[in-house]
């Protein structure tokens, strides 16, 4: 079975490598497909080498819908730019492919740097909750769900809590105990607690009812529509 993993890119040319080298460590078949929003850097001649790249308008979401259009494989695995699957991780979603139980789901989630505080978060994101289900995780879902489901919702921040939302109604999803590790950039740039308490208002705030789109401007760090600029992850 052929898993076709979706990254989508703004200027990752430095991470894009690490991401592409997870992939490629993986048992096949595997297809990469990289949707890139626009990228100034080395991002679209690095993800050359062994992807297939496409050129869309940028927002993550948009992207990633625009990639899974591209797509061959049965399964579909969402891949951040600066995030890397773990060894293995292709061979466990296809036993569950094979053995009927999967529609969709999600890894774990560790950072590198480790330490004190990304393993303190890290801990929480691994809760089996869907409210927590952010795409640096790594989701994945049976095409034919995905298509079913008319694919990620194109708003500017949360599309990732949205799909996730749709597919617990449908009672299989799985969380899978294995470990994505992605990378700490935003925590160490802007300082661990500062981080922290930004995504808490914006996710409270979120669930709570306030339209995305009236708090995308307010994350400063880049998921905005392709109206807009930016594509980083929560």
């Amino acid at each position: 079975m052929i898993c076709s993993v979706v990254i989508p890119t703004y200027n990752e040319g430095a991470y894009i490598e690490a991401a592409l080298d997870s992939v490629r460590a993986q048992s096949p078949p595997w297809e990469i497909i990289v949707a890139d929003g626009a990228s100034t850097d080395e991002t679209c001649q690095i993800a050359s080498s062994c992807a297939k790249v496409i050129r869309v308008a940028r927002g993550r979401a948009h992207q990633m819908n625009a990639g899974a259009h591209m797509a061959e494989g049965e399964l579909l695995v969402f891949l951040h730019a600066d995030s890397r699957l773990p060894s293995g991780a292709l061979d466990h979603l296809r036993l569950l492919f094979d053995q009927g139980s999967l529609e969709a789901g999600i890894f774990a989630l560790k950072f590198d740097p480790t330490g004190f505080w990304p393993s303190i978060y890290a801990a929480c994101a691994r809760l089996p909750w869907h409210r927590l289900c952010f795409g640096d995780r790594g989701i994945f879902i049976r095409r034919d769900v995905f298509e079913t489901l008319g694919g990620f919702p194109e708003v500017p921040i949360f599309e990732d809590l949205q799909l996730v939302k749709q597919l617990h109604r449908r009672k299989s999803f799985h969380y899978v105990q294995m470990s994505v590790t992605t990378a700490y950039r935003r925590f160490e740039q802007y300082g661990h607690l500062r981080q922290q308490c930004h995504n808490l208002r914006l996710w409270l705030q979120y669930h709570m009812g306030t339209p995305p789109e009236k708090l995308a401007p307010l994350y400063p760090y880049g998921t905005l529509t392709k109206l807009s600029a930016g594509n980083d992850a929560m």
